[in-house]
């Protein structure tokens, strides 16, 4: 139920973040708005009928899991996207980030919460998918993207996916050998 709950508050949230960042009550808030429902909840359809069509049992926290993956992956997507896009970003997203969790269940990675298999992939998914289907229908301000003909900026937002899975990959390489090194220098002077 905690579960639950948590997710609903979360999704209610996201609703701010995706629509406000319009930065007003407009058409381009209304489009955010309705496309950020729309993925999150074929997100979390197509979690669930993954799993079933996996011979895995459906649950409520499949169905939040798959929620949260929609979130994640239109968030990019959502001032420039079309609401029957937004189904699609949602569905490939959650079936993509479910075949990661599965995949990383057969290793010995730490992620206990599956927070790369659900965020990182659903975001990538979701980056990638915006320099597909980013159209200037929907928000003027915007790129079309590589469905509509402009490969460029497709590949601007691959190339801003490998500038940005490279930095966080070094960097957060970086802090996790500072903490084993401080962490080794405290336990050789008994200071913990």
């Amino acid at each position: 139920p905690f579960v639950m709950l948590g997710t609903g508050m979360l999704w209610f949230g996201w609703f701010g973040f995706n629509a406000g960042s319009s930065l007003g009550a407009n058409l381009l808030a209304i489009q955010a708005f309705a496309t950020t429902i729309v993925a999150s909840a074929t997100a979390m359809m197509g979690w669930i009928f993954f799993d079933a069509a996996r011979g895995k049992k459906i649950s409520a926290m499949g169905a939040c899991i798959g929620a949260v993956v929609g979130l994640v992956a239109i968030t990019p997507a959502a001032g420039f996207v079309t609401i029957p896009q937004s189904i699609f970003i949602g569905v490939f997203a959650a079936v993509i980030s479910n075949a990661a969790v599965m995949l990383k269940s057969k290793t010995k990675l730490d992620d206990t919460l599956d927070v790369f298999p659900c965020h990182g992939i659903g975001g990538m998914v979701g980056m990638l998918l915006t320099g597909v289907f980013a159209t200037t229908t929907v928000n003027s301000a915007g790129n079309n993207g590589l469905a509509y003909g402009n490969s460029a900026f497709f590949f601007t937002q691959v190339k801003a996916l490998v500038i940005v899975v490279t930095y966080s990959f070094v960097v957060s390489f970086l802090i996790f050998k500072f903490i084993n090194f401080y962490n080794t220098k405290l336990y050789a002077y008994k200071v913990i």
